[in-house]
């Protein structure tokens, strides 16, 4: 706690309101994450548009991605994050009020389009406004306020829907418009401190490379940065691949295997976000001992034991436990790796760097739906998920062997 309360002293002014920008972002989010699904199943549509929304915020992000690295890249974050945000929430307040499927497909669209500045801008904004040693105690507590925000989110939206209908006896369609507004009012107050951001000069920080060779400066070079985006992106897509089998099913795989209630599922989910949040927070503390290469390679390897444990126990408590530690263990890893990017890719590329990888793992995570359902549909509840969680396990070993060779030479002797 000593150690933790001097880091987060240490990060900058423009860290902090970032953070806090995000955290009510992020709860806003979260709100219409699991109410506008419910919006429109109470408006009397077909379930076929929850998935035209849902493909069409993730297309638009996806296809956007990338171009908004290079923007980011080119004309500084702020403004892009603010300007992002800004008209993401004016998005909210529409899609809170729209009753018609057309509209909703297209502001949806647009949710995604916009929110992909925000999403692509901030992880660099972050490294650009810290020092090597803070980042892994930043990125670990930027993304574990990010899960407990949408956790958050996901609560207050419910609650409000319920308070709203019960108390003063509105209709379902108004108590979940009411707790979209209620979302999108949220998000909207979290502009107020990344108008407060400094536009700060990036900092570039010694090392290895540029002390041996001060005169060319091998880490700005467009081919050296554009070989390392190619290695974290295709530790990213196997990733990807892995996650797109298992992690948008686990519902349906506690639903199926173990007949088990909406209740049971829902607290099962939320617990598996706290415990992610609490590993992040731990993740520091292992980095300290080994190092940021070796501490994600543990990381990602101590998970699969529990990964194989949730694909073949047919006990209700086992599985949950396996989920619990699993997505605890998996989840540690991302800040690490974060840090590492920003680490060994120049500044200049830094936007570049994170859009390819998100990029890359959305692909994987997208095209590999259909073979997750397939295989369930193909080989049963039992069978199926342990044929999915299986070949999980086999992309993430390869992941992980794959990076650690790459990587490790490179920042184990720097470390």
């Amino acid at each position: 706690m000593v150690d933790w309360k001097q880091k987060v002293n240490s990060f900058n002014r423009n860290v902090k309101l970032f953070m806090l920008a995000n955290v009510l972002i992020q709860t806003g989010m979260g709100v219409f994450i699991v109410m506008y699904n419910l919006y429109i199943k109470e408006l009397g549509m077909p379930e076929t548009v929850n998935g035209k929304v849902i493909s069409m915020t993730a297309l638009a992000t996806a296809i956007m991605l990338i171009p908004a690295g290079f923007l980011s890249d080119k004309f500084g974050r702020k403004w892009l994050i603010v300007g992002g945000a800004v008209f993401g929430g004016m998005t909210l307040f529409y899609r809170s009020l729209v009753i018609t499927e057309t509209p909703m497909v297209y502001v949806a669209f647009l949710t995604g389009l916009f929110m992909a500045f925000v999403q692509v801008s901030g992880v660099p904004f972050l490294a650009e406004n810290s020092t090597a040693k803070e980042r892994v105690h930043m990125f670990s507590m930027h993304f574990a306020l990010m899960t407990i925000a949408n956790v958050i989110g996901s609560l207050l939206g419910g609650i409000v829907a319920d308070v709203l209908q019960v108390i003063l006896s509105m209709s379902a369609v108004e108590a979940i418009r009411w707790s979209l507004l209620t979302g999108a009012v949220v998000f909207t107050i979290g502009l107020f401190p990344l108008f407060k951001l400094q536009t700060t000069v990036p900092k570039i920080e010694p090392n290895r490379e540029i002390y041996k060779a001060p005169s060319n400066r091998p880490d700005d070079s467009l081919k050296r940065n554009l070989i390392l985006i190619f290695h974290f992106s295709f530790a990213s897509l196997l990733i990807g691949f892995g996650s797109g089998l298992v992690i948008p099913y686990l519902n349906l795989y506690f639903a199926n295997r173990f007949d088990s209630s909406n209740a049971f599922i829902g607290l099962i989910l939320s617990l598996g976000s706290a415990m992610t949040a609490v590993a992040m927070l731990i993740g520091p503390l292992l980095v300290k001992r080994i190092g940021k290469v070796r501490a994600l390679i543990v990381f990602q390897f101590l998970s699969i034991p529990f990964l194989l444990l949730t694909a073949y126990t047919t006990s209700l408590t086992l599985a949950s436990l396996g989920f619990l530690i699993r997505q605890a263990l998996m989840n540690a890893g991302n800040p690490i790796q974060s840090a590492v990017a920003m680490e060994i890719v120049a500044d200049k590329y830094k936007g570049l760097a994170n859009s390819i990888n998100q990029t890359v793992f959305q692909v994987g995570w997208a095209t590999m739906g259909p073979v997750a359902a397939g295989l369930v549909m193909t080989f049963g509840s039992y069978w199926g998920y342990s044929y999915t969680f299986s070949i999980t396990a086999c992309l993430y070993v390869c992941s992980s062997t794959y990076y650690y060779f790459i990587f490790s030479k490179r920042k184990l002797a720097d470390e």
